[in-house]
């Protein structure tokens, strides 16, 4: 199994994954979303909320829409965000937490225990995302954790999974850093020399993830 998983579908060739920066260097996992593609389906939302059994309130996922608004020539435009957990590396939520339910993996997820926690809300007013939810249900706080269960058994996350336009990327944090400079350096190619490089990263492919999971540690 590959412990580099969750970029096979972008078809990054042998040459041109020995390339990838830093490639072992941290276990630590990241998710990139590419705002051109969601659609605002609500998929990631939806499956969130299923794989997790939550009530109607709190929100694991949760997509923001800004607009819509006026561009140029009159014309409407609405801009969809997915917005989970950025899993910071200095967790203000673990430091707020008062009972050590709210903790931090060597590879960079940062989860909630239920068993330890009180509900007494601190991670929620230290968070400055508004990740960690309060769910009224349990009395106690939920957040994304990435499917950590999933992402144990060398899956991804339920909502990388059910993302209709693979707008969610999911893996390992240097190969989207990767995948980003290289993006970034299609575009100025485009801006500075007037012609289209070919997309060798950014594939269009259906193909999950899983077919590679990964193994942590």
């Amino acid at each position: 199994m590959s412990s580099d998983y969750g970029f096979d579908r972008f078809h990054l060739g042998e040459e041109r994954a020995s390339r990838i920066t830093l490639q072992s260097s941290t276990p630590k996992y990241s998710m990139k979303v590419n705002i051109d593609r969601c659609i605002g389906c609500m998929s990631c939302e939806v499956s969130c909320k299923k794989e997790h059994n939550l009530p109607v309130g709190p929100r694991r996922m949760r997509v923001i829409q800004v607009g819509p608004y006026f561009v140029k020539k009159g014309q409407l435009k609405t801009v969809y965000l997915p917005m989970n957990c950025f899993h910071c590396d200095d967790a203000a939520c673990v430091k707020a937490c008062p009972t050590g339910s709210m903790q931090k993996r060597a590879d960079g997820i940062v989860f909630n225990d239920p068993n330890t926690c009180i509900g007494c809300k601190s991670c929620i007013h230290a968070c400055p995302f508004g990740s960690p939810q309060f769910n009224d249900a349990t009395g106690k706080v939920t957040k994304c954790d990435y499917c950590r269960h999933r992402v144990d058994e060398g899956l991804l996350p339920a909502c990388v999974t059910l993302c209709s336009t693979d707008a969610l990327w999911f893996g390992n944090i240097n190969r989207i850093s990767t995948i980003d400079r290289e993006k970034t350096a299609r575009k100025m190619t485009e801006h500075f020399f007037g012609f289209v490089t070919p997309n060798t990263t950014m594939g269009t492919s259906n193909t999950r993830d899983t077919d590679n999971p990964i193994k942590v540690g």
